[in-house]
């Protein structure tokens, strides 16, 4: 598989999970700090899964809107997508993530607003890039 690449962008961490991460061009700069349910002392800072998990949930209203203007139906302006992302050990060693994703999308039908998360769920590229690795929950709140 080929991807024609039109964009990219770099970051850097530092650390580990209580370091430091920053993309190379000073757009995003984050504290890290590992939860207390990792073995980590919690406090001020964010940990990879907030991380994966904001940007997941703006990635999925991306692709509805990609999905909408190839004729699926509008995304409401008030649309939103909650992104859980979990982590925990795998029963075949290491770790592994789970996501679930919640779906807004006030005024439209049931059947259209799940017609339209299932296309969506087929061209995001994180859906892409999970796919087989990650166990993703969806659902239409």
């Amino acid at each position: 598989m080929s991807v024609n690449v039109l964009y990219k962008t770099s970051a850097k961490a530092t650390g580990g999970r209580d370091g430091h991460a920053a993309t190379l061009d000073g757009a995003l700069d984050v504290k890290l700090t590992t939860p207390k349910e990792l073995g980590g002392g919690g406090g001020a800072g964010n940990n990879p899964e907030q991380l994966f998990a904001a940007g997941y949930a703006a990635c999925f209203i991306g692709a509805m809107k990609f999905v909408a203007s190839q004729g699926g139906p509008k995304v409401p302006a008030d649309a939103s997508v909650t992104s859980t992302v979990g982590i925990g050990p795998r029963s075949e060693g290491g770790f592994g993530l789970a996501v679930e994703l919640a779906v807004s999308l006030p005024g439209l039908a049931r059947n259209d607003a799940e017609a339209l998360v299932e296309k969506a769920h087929h061209v995001r590229p994180y859906s892409n890039a999970t796919r087989g690795n990650v166990d993703v929950k969806l659902s239409v709140v």
